[in-house]
């Protein structure tokens, strides 16, 4: 709960953020607390704010610590929440989203179901949606289309990687992130699914040869209070926080949008790369073809793997508010 200084007009705020290290926590989340969060209620509210892996908090853990107000305001992975409440992978479910605009779509058709399901279910309220940068393909050995990747070992980081993946005709092989380079080099496996720029500062750009603009998957969060914590605070200071949590969201997505776009131009070694090494890759664009392709494992394995883990509520879920965008009806398993 909100914590009252001795000066009454003063709240203290204590913030579980995102993962440690990234550009999402170092560059807004933190600043936001810190320096944004003061200024726009005039030195009303203070906040502190600590990763939530850097915190002594599992992130399958968040949500129900919000749910009891353990955690008054955190951020919670949708990805690592969905182990426990599948319905919450269904923003970023692999191959849905091949493209950041596509992304946006889903998570304003998704948002109003977001947000019931975490104050009903949950007593949290939503404040915001954030996301990573793009998960996209690497391969060792050139290749022009998903219809080459049959017969490879891809690195994939989640259950729903995998069935994609191996609806592709690929094998699905669990790595940790570090350990990518050396499982190149070492033949264990010939692709990788990582963030385009994260691989870069990987070194994936001296190992690899060609990857794919198209998005495996992303990396979606929400941000949320515990309802009681978050009524618990005066309308204006809820007014002006969810103001500024609206400009953050949106500083957000265009910095994951720009740094996807800066990990094709260093990995390909364009001269426009500022953030990352110069590489010589081939950086192929989405085609008709790898469209066509990418429907059929969404449609016939990864939509049914996750209705087979959620259950039939997460078919009305799907059929009310993404079928007619997707063009894809779900159906009971």
């Amino acid at each position: 709960m909100p914590a009252w200084a001795e000066d009454p007009t003063t709240i203290h705020l204590r913030i579980a953020g995102g993962f440690g290290g990234v550009t999402q926590y170092e560059r807004y989340e933190a600043p936001f607390w810190i320096s944004e969060v003061p200024r726009l209620t005039g030195g009303r509210v203070q906040a502190e704010i600590a990763p939530f892996d850097r915190s002594g908090i599992h992130g399958s853990d968040m949500l129900g610590l919000m749910r009891l107000g353990v955690v008054s305001f955190g951020t919670v992975s949708l990805a690592v929440a969905a182990s426990d409440e599948p319905e919450l992978a269904a923003m970023d479910l692999p191959a849905l989203n091949p493209d950041i605009a596509t992304l946006s779509q889903s998570r304003d058709l998704l948002r109003p179901r977001l947000e019931a399901t975490l104050r009903y279910r949950y007593n949290v309220q939503l404040l915001a949606v954030y996301t990573y940068p793009a998960q996209v393909l690497f391969c060792r050995d050139p290749f022009t289309s998903l219809a080459d990747l049959a017969g490879r070992r891809i690195r994939v980081s989640s259950v729903g990687q995998g069935e994609m993946v191996e609806a592709l005709g690929a094998a699905a092989v669990v790595i940790p992130f570090a350990q990518i380079p050396d499982a190149l080099k070492r033949h264990t496996v010939e692709c990788a699914i990582t963030g385009s720029l994260s691989g870069n500062a990987l070194g994936l750009q001296a190992v690899t040869s060609t990857m794919s603009r198209q998005a495996v998957g992303w990396g979606v969060s929400l941000f949320g209070a515990n309802l009681s914590a978050w009524n618990g605070l005066p309308p204006e200071v809820r007014t002006q926080i969810q103001q500024g949590l609206g400009t953050l969201e949106t500083a957000i997505w265009q910095a994951a949008e720009r740094e996807t776009e800066e990990g094709f131009l260093c990995n390909a070694g364009s001269p426009r790369c500022k953030q990352g090494k110069p590489g010589g890759m081939v950086v192929l664009d989405d085609t008709p073809q790898d469209q066509r392709r990418r429907a059929h494992p969404l449609r016939n394995v990864v939509l049914p793997k996750w209705i087979e883990r959620c259950g039939e509520e997460c078919v009305t879920v799907w059929n009310r508010y993404m079928a007619a965008a997707r063009g894809i009806t779900a159906a009971a398993q």
